[in-house]
């Protein structure tokens, strides 16, 4: 479990990320608001610079729906 000066920590960390990249924030916002039924695919890339890019995905699991509202339910 995370001592109260590591989740102040992470929760600057995580401020600083939404401040730079605040499309993808809102594109997770916007997903997560809406439900993702069991079965969906998501899906990431990474395209390091002078490589291929490299893609994985994963079908989305009940689990994983109720991780997600665990997580919603910290934010709150």
């Amino acid at each position: 479990m995370l001592n109260p000066a590591d989740m102040f920590k992470v929760a600057g960390v995580f401020k600083k990320f939404q401040s730079n990249h605040p499309k993808v924030m809102s594109f997770i916002s916007h997903e997560l608001s809406t439900s993702i039924p069991v079965g969906s695919v998501i899906e990431m890339t990474v395209t390091k610079p002078g490589e291929q890019p490299v893609t994985t995905n994963l079908r989305v699991l009940q689990d994983d729906i109720e991780l997600i509202e665990t997580i919603k339910g910290l934010h709150q």
